[in-house]
This record gives C-alpha cells, sequence and structure tokens, in this order.
C-alpha cells in the first residue's frame, strides 16, 4: 500500500498562507529523519479546525515523531487557493499530504500532482472523490444525518408534530461530506414519515446563506407552517434560528439539529434554542490521521488495528478509518466538556453559568 516516496520537487508551487512549523526536537530514537507532513485544512469560519482539528494533529506527530516538521495551511474556503497551497506543499518536499478538501472533487488535481511525485495523500474527514488517494478518515457521515434525522423526529413527537413538516438547511453542495449528512438525514425523516416543507443547500457552509434560506421558508410557508428544522450543523442551525427569532417565533417551540457540538451550538442547547448537535470527539480523528501520516512518511506500516473499513471513493476501494458520531441534548452536553473538546469557561460564562449549573457542568 505504500508508495516509494522518493522527494521529487514540483515547479512552480505558490506559497500561499502556508505556515512552516517545526516539531519541537526531543529526545529517543524515531526514524522521522527530518520527514515533512503536509495539513492542508478547508476553512477557518467553522471553529473547529483552528481550535481543535491542527493542534491535536500537531500535538500527536510531535509525540510519535520529533524531528518531522509540519507544512500548515488553511483554504478559506477557496479551492483554488488549495490548489496552490497543495503544490506549495510539494515544492516544499512534503512526505505525506493530509488533505481535507473544500471541494471533494477539485481536489483531485492535488491528488493527481502527489501522485505523480509519490507522494501519499490521507483524505482527512471528507472524502476526495474519484481520485487515488491512499488513505481515508473521517465519522460516519451518512450515521450523522441519520442521528440529526432519528432524534429531530424525538424533538418533534414531544411537540406533538411528529409528521413536521420540517426545513432542511443541508451543507455545501461541492462537499461530499454534506451529500452524505443529507442522505443520512433524508432517509431517516422519510423513514419517520416526517414531511420536508423546503429544502436547500448552502454554499460555503455560510451562516448568513443559511439565515436568507431560513427566512425565504418562513415567508412562503408561514409562522406556522413548519415544526422543525433540520440544520447540517451548528451555524446552519443557530442561523435557523436566528431567522426564527427575527420573525417571532420561539425557537424552543420549533427543534432544531446542528452539527460539531461548537461553544454556541451547546449554548443554545442549554438554554433550550436549539434542540440537539453531533459531537465527533475531535482527537480519535486527528491522532489516527497523525497515526497515518507518521507511518507513511517513516516508510513504515500503518499501526494494525486502525483501519476498519474500505470506502469506494468511486476510483476504488480506500482503506480507512471511520469513527462513531455522538448525538448531544441538553441531558449529555457535559460529554463534551469531559472530552476536552470543549472549555468549560468558555461553555459556561456569562449569562450561561446558570445554564451550565442546571445540567450539572
Amino acid at each position: 500500500m505504500l508508495r516509494n516516496r522518493g522527494k521529487v520537487w514540483g515547479a512552480g508551487g505558490v506559497l500561499l498562507a502556508l505556515v512552516v512549523i517545526a516539531a519541537g526536537c526531543g529526545g529517543g530514537n524515531n526514524n522521522g529523519g527530518g520527514k515533512t507532513i503536509a495539513l492542508l485544512l478547508p476553512e477557518n469560519h467553522t471553529p473547529r479546525y483552528e481550535a481543535a482539528d491542527r493542534p491535536n494533529f500537531e500535538a500527536k506527530v510531535k509525540e510519535l515523531c520529533s524531528d518531522c516538521k509540519i507544512l500548515y495551511s488553511n483554504a478559506t474556503q477557496d479551492a483554488t487557493l488549495q490548489q496552490s497551497q497543495g503544490e506549495a506543499a510539494l515544492t516544499q518536499g512534503a512526505d505525506v499530504l493530509v488533505l481535507d478538501p473544500v471541494d471533494a472533487g477539485s481536489a483531485g488535481a492535488i491528488v493527481k500532482k502527489a501522485n505523480a511525485q509519490n507522494v501519499p495523500v490521507v483524505s482527512y474527514d471528507r472524502l476526495i472523490t474519484n481520485s487515488d488517494i491512499d488513505y481515508y478518515i473521517s465519522f460516519d457521515n451518512v450515521g450523522v444525518g441519520k442521528l440529526q434525522g432519528e432524534t429531530l423526529i424525538k424533538g418533534l413527537k414531544a411537540q406533538g408534530k411528529a409528521s413536521g413538516p420540517v426545513v432542511m438547511l443541508a451543507g455545501d453542495p461541492a462537499d461530499n461530506n454534506a451529500k452524505l449528512f443529507k442522505q443520512g438525514a433524508n432517509e431517516a425523516l422519510k423513514a419517520g414519515g416526517v414531511k420536508i416543507a423546503k429544502s436547500y443547500d448552502t454554499p460555503g457552509w455560510t451562516a448568513d446563506k443559511a439565515q436568507n434560506e431560513m427566512q425565504q421558508a418562513i415567508t412562503a410557508l408561514g409562522n406556522n407552517g413548519f415544526a422543525g428544522v433540520l440544520g447540517a450543523n451548528d451555524d446552519l442551525g443557530g442561523a435557523g434560528i436566528a431567522a426564527m427569532k427575527g420573525a417571532g417565533i420561539k425557537p424552543s417551540t420549533r427543534p432544531t439539529t446542528g452539527q460539531d457540538a461548537t461553544t454556541a451550538g451547546l449554548q443554545r442547547i442549554l438554554i433550550g434554542e436549539q434542540y440537539m448537535t453531533v459531537w465527533k470527539p475531535d482527537k480519535p480523528e486527528a491522532n489516527g490521521a497523525a497515526e497515518i501520516a507518521v507511518a507513511l512518511a517513516k516508510g513504515d506500516s500503518v499501526p494494525s488495528g486502525l483501519v476498519n473499513q474500505q470506502v469506494n471513493n468511486g476510483k476504488k476501494d480506500v482503506p480507512s478509518v471511520i469513527l462513531t458520531p455522538v448525538a448531544v441534548l441538553k441531558n449529555n452536553v457535559n460529554k463534551v466538556v469531559e472530552g476536552g473538546d470543549v472549555k468549560k469557561s468558555d461553555l459556561c460564562k456569562g449569562s450561561f453559568a446558570s445554564a451550565c449549573q442546571s445540567a450539572g457542568i
């Protein structure tokens, strides 16, 4: 499975927002030999990437390979910029790319260049489709959507509106994960007999666009024309809630889903505005990606037992690590705090202190 990864220097790579981070030089007999690992993340408006994915990945790489270097870049939701960053990483001599694509399709150009230089690629969090990638690590993303749909049905039943209808605020159509979340949610809602009154795909996962979509839905359906909101992540769910509040609708009467267990999303859950979120614990994903990347950079075998599935990306069956997401409601918000992905001091500050105390946090 390992490629022959002699360094071949690419031409014309442009260094854009690329930060070279040298991991600390600790002791121990590792065979890192100054290997270089590139981490390419897609955007920075979702808090998880800079607050969790990056630091956890870097810490694990440092633990496993004290003299490995990390080339880090963030594409700020710009697929063209990410292609330039990928080229720059290859020009800088990256031994492996860990790539979370802005666009699952256009990222194939980065993979093709890496293939030409015998540099392995780990598809991180989002599957890079129709490309010769080496490994994939993520969560069960259809399962994420099913969790959202199934949990939303419970909230609808509690409101006496078991069949809905609901408004769906889905994610960026260029993101393969968004397609999978939507697939899972649609399957769950259909199985539960819940009607979807309006459905939107939200380019860039941006909250302002989602708020406009929700305002359009309210205008079309009326304040009483929907019973809940399937928000694909916390930003979109929060945008739906903001639009409801602007229309004079109490969010507590319209259960709304989210994803990523952001601080803002959890705070809305604690005060009863948002019904649920999906928590994808960051450390197992970031740590697993680091383990794979370090092994590939060194030319070692990927740790046995790490890979648990083969996922077809349209070109091949990719050895994959698929993790299990967790539904979070008010009664288990504390799990996220205990897991280390959200700090109690951030979650419970100011006006949220009493809500935290009531929830046992």
